[in-house]
């Protein structure tokens, strides 16, 4: 299976020019759990997942595959 989340915040970020150490500033997170999360190796919290989507202007549903 595979891990959209980290697929999509990879799009993300590319689309907006957003480093994920500047993400990582920005939400309050270590740069290196944004890295984890953009590999593949961790899935945020659902906090985290939240924040993430406030703060990129999308929905949950949208970063965890639920949605288009």
């Amino acid at each position: 299976m595979d891990n959209l989340f980290a697929e999509r915040l990879n799009e993300l970020l590319a689309d907006r020019a957003i480093t994920k150490r500047a993400l990582a500033r920005e939400i309050g997170v270590s740069a290196m759990s944004v890295s984890d999360w953009t590999n593949g190796r961790v899935q945020p919290t659902a906090e985290n997942i939240y924040i993430i989507a406030k703060h990129l202007d999308v929905s949950a549903d949208f970063l965890l595959g639920l949605d288009e």
